[in-house]
């Protein structure tokens, strides 16, 4: 019996290759079979995981959903130039892609404030968080940090992450949970699987700071999850795309990212993020911890 099987397998596969040779000298087909593998592979949809390192690309307003969010939410018009003529008390936002930041050239005239990237998710940690951190003291301005949240990761898990990291400081500003979707979070969770997650990371980062994050949020992420579950929270309002900022009905904004292509000096690594705070200096200092 042995002999027997092995016998009937070596005739198949000796059949299945010259069936594959026969077909393969048909004019034309290979190439057309590579064709429409090319074909599925576009029209495959994206579910990628993006591994810690290639989280290095998120930026506060920057992943690839959020521009097509904000259009689709906002009212529609042509885009504006943002007035922030009435706004003094201006700052930046960054991350470890702005590259090493001189920070003795950095306070200019209306710089008051900066918020840097700490975490992301459950274990990735921005690499230049910690001399960031120190380099804003340096410059006289005051800080706050943030946290890039994912939405398939528990919020206590991403929440032991970002206290892990960011030092209990007096002076320091109240965290921002940055919420947008991106490439690491493929299925999205429902509103109420988010809200228990966002409330078991707030819960957490409350009771080790002694203050309540600010929520960064673009139009679309809010309708979809932050609706009716924001009263309390200061919001910072991703919309570079207007003369001032359109907000969710029946809300205000305490920050308002007006710029993604801003330029610093003392930051060569590439375009700044740039922020503007409603209200003025004594308002902003009033925020940070004692």
């Amino acid at each position: 019996m042995k002999h027997l099987a092995t016998a009937l397998l070596l005739a198949t596969m000796t059949a299945a290759s010259a069936a594959a040779q026969e077909f393969a000298d048909i004019p034309g087909l290979r190439e057309g079979l590579a064709a429409i593998r090319l074909q599925a592979g576009a029209l495959k949809p994206e579910l990628t995981i993006l591994t810690p390192s290639e989280a290095d690309s998120h930026r506060l307003g920057h992943s690839p959903q959020t521009a097509r969010m904000n259009a689709a939410a906002a009212e529609p018009e042509a885009a504006q130039t943002p007035d922030i003529s009435q706004y003094p008390v201006r700052g930046m936002d960054i991350s470890n892609l702005e590259g090493d930041i001189d920070w003795t050239r950095v306070k200019g005239p209306g710089l008051s404030f900066v918020f840097m990237k700490a975490t992301e998710g459950g274990d990735w940690v921005d690499k230049r968080f910690k001399t960031n951190w120190t380099g804003a003291t340096s410059a006289g301005l005051l800080k706050g940090a943030y946290h890039f949240y994912n939405f398939c990761r528990p919020g206590g898990v991403q929440a032991d992450n970002f206290i892990a990291t960011v030092p209990r400081e007096a002076g320091a500003l109240p965290m921002v949970i940055d919420f947008e979707k991106s490439k690491s979070c493929a299925k999205m969770p429902t509103k109420k699987v988010f809200l228990k997650d966002f409330a078991i990371f707030v819960a957490k980062v409350k009771k080790a700071y002694g203050q309540t994050p600010f929520l960064y949020i673009n139009l679309g992420i809010y309708d979809e999850y932050l609706a009716g579950a924001s009263d309390g929270y200061k919001l910072w309002i991703a919309d570079p795309d207007h003369t001032s900022p359109h907000m969710p009905s029946g809300t205000s904004w305490t920050f308002w990212q007006y710029s993604w292509h801003g330029t610093v000096s003392g930051i060569s690594g590439g375009e700044v993020d740039l922020d503007v705070f409603d209200g003025d200096a004594q308002a902003l200092a009033s925020l940070a911890k004692p």
